[in-house]
């Protein structure tokens, strides 16, 4: 069960038991975690962002936590601090809840920007500084955020910088009438299913395997190419005040790349970048005031991008190259 395609079968199996579809989130959170990445998830109260995050950590098998942000917290409840221990005469580090494989920060848009900066160093450099001293977090280690879009009351929004370190953002949305009916179905006959249902199903080993096999995915030139010209677009689009960052670029390429592997190939098509442009682009750039003006939604400028960014052509050979094929005569 090393291999990509099958780790992510077993996770989508195992986090299916509580959670009816969202698969598209599923898979991005099996990016994020095969690549390093971190993830946001957005979405109006009730539509199950926490317990989506809550189950997946569990079905990984992986330490993790969960920190309910507000705005009365200080860094140090996300780091953790020195606490001076009168029997000793000594400080003793207490490490906080960021020292753990997966980190669900829920409601991050409730804590203070003083608060949500500490999690910065925490994403971009996989450590932490306590009183001067720069400590390692585990390994792996990724954070799945949660945030409310509609509740503008005792929030603050993430700036440009914090939103960047994220490798992905999905929008958990309202079911369809038939999935809610599921969820209906699923609460009368086990009224108290939850994330604490979801058995362990790899083990870091299995990550450690699943993980090198996503770098070893090839990515042809022309796919190289699209992605730099979906990123050219965003920052020459006249809807746009800031495009996508050289972050966003090689979020296209390594989350491309596992995405590829989940799918069971060995080489990365245009359609992979596609299906990553809304996760990979939609919290990193800025609509301009006219765009905004005139209700230009950022998802809707990016689908506009898509369609204007002439892709390979289908004849585009994507695989590589067999090194051993000796050439005709």
């Amino acid at each position: 069960m090393s291999s990509p395609e099958a780790l992510y079968e077993t996770l989508r199996e195992a986090v299916g038991d509580v959670i009816v579809g969202n698969d598209e989130v599923l898979e991005g959170l099996t990016i994020a975690l095969l690549t390093d990445g971190h993830l946001l998830l957005e979405g109006v109260p009730g539509v199950a962002k926490t317990t989506i995050a809550n189950a997946f950590a569990r079905a990984s098998g992986l330490s993790y936590s969960r920190i309910q942000m507000t705005p009365d917290m200080v860094p140090a409840d996300v780091v953790g601090t020195n606490v001076y221990q009168q029997a000793t005469g000594e400080f003793e580090l207490k490490k906080g809840p960021v020292f753990a494989n997966l980190v669900v920060a829920d409601e991050i848009n409730r804590a203070t920007p003083k608060t949500q900066s500490a999690l910065l160093e925490a994403m971009e450099e996989s450590t932490v500084t306590i009183d001067g001293d720069t400590l390692g977090l585990p390994v792996p280690f990724m954070v799945i955020a949660t945030q409310n879009p509609i509740e503008m009351e005792g929030v603050f929004e993430l700036p440009e910088a914090q939103r960047d370190r994220f490798q992905l953002k999905y929008t958990v949305d309202i079911p369809d009438r038939t999935g809610e009916r599921e969820v209906l179905d699923r609460f009368d006959t086990a009224p108290e299913l939850g994330p604490s249902a979801v058995e362990q199903v790899i083990d870091i080993d299995t990550l450690q395997r699943a993980s090198e096999a996503v770098t070893e995915v090839y990515v042809a030139d022309p796919v190289k190419e699209y992605i730099l010209d979906l990123v050219a677009a965003t920052r020459a689009s006249p809807m746009l005040q800031h495009g996508g960052s050289p972050r966003a670029t090689l979020a296209f390429l390594s989350a491309g790349k596992a995405r590829a592997a989940i799918q069971g190939r060995e080489y990365v098509i245009p359609d992979d970048i596609k299906a990553l442009a809304a996760p990979v682009l939609n919290h990193r750039v800025i609509r301009t005031t006219d765009a905004e003006l005139a209700d230009e939604s950022v998802p809707v400028i990016i689908n506009g991008i898509l369609d204007d960014v002439t892709p390979p052509s289908a004849d585009t050979t994507f695989a590589e190259p067999d090194e051993q094929a000796v050439p005709s005569e």
